[in-house]
């Protein structure tokens, strides 16, 4: 059999995006949270081209007004990305301190491991978590690339999570405050 035609539904952005629609729409009732989390989940660590804001249209009935359905939706999304943040958090640091990195680092004649080990501290000290949870809050930006940029800069696994979930979660509620009268609030 040929993989071709797998491969091709894989990598069409199109495809994805059309996948992603149907099982966000599939997201109905209690089994839906599991959809909305696992959606967030993937959003978190996986570079797709997908918008994480999507969650926003699950047609989950669970009996609560629309503000609270809403709101179940924004705390089950915000911490399915702070998981899967936390992956690429841990992923990052697994990196950095394997030996071949740290012995490339260290015998660069460039003197990386300083120079980043400073800019780090820089970045750090000017932005920290709440610049992450900021800029995880801009609405269609593409909040996987900035998870992966400050994994690369931090290592406090509880507060890179408090800071993803919070940027999701604002995220979110900027885009349902947007969308008021399409989300049913």
């Amino acid at each position: 059999m040929d993989g071709a035609p797998v491969l091709a539904f894989v990598t069409s952005p199109d495809r994805v995006v059309a996948f992603a629609e149907a099982l966000i729409a599939l997201a109905s009732g209690w089994f839906g949270l599991g959809i909305v989390f696992a959606y967030s989940f993937v959003l978190g660590f996986a570079v797709v081209p997908l918008p994480s804001e999507l969650v926003l249209f699950a047609p989950l009935d669970l009996g609560f007004s629309p503000t609270g359905r809403l709101a179940i939706i924004v705390v089950v999304s915000g911490l399915g990305k702070a998981v899967g943040s936390v992956l690429v958090l841990w992923i990052s640091v697994s990196v950095r301190e394997s030996d071949p990195v740290q012995k490339a680092i260290e015998n660069s004649r460039f003197r990386i491991h300083e120079w980043s080990r400073k800019a780090s501290i820089r970045m750090a000290r000017r932005y920290g978590y709440l610049g992450m949870a900021i800029v995880l809050s801009i609405p269609f930006f593409p909040d996987t690339a900035s998870v992966y940029a400050f994994s690369v800069l931090e290592d406090d696994y509880l507060r890179f999570s408090v800071a993803a979930f919070a940027g999701s979660v604002g995220r979110l509620v900027v885009v349902a405050l947007f969308l008021e009268g399409t989300i049913g609030l």
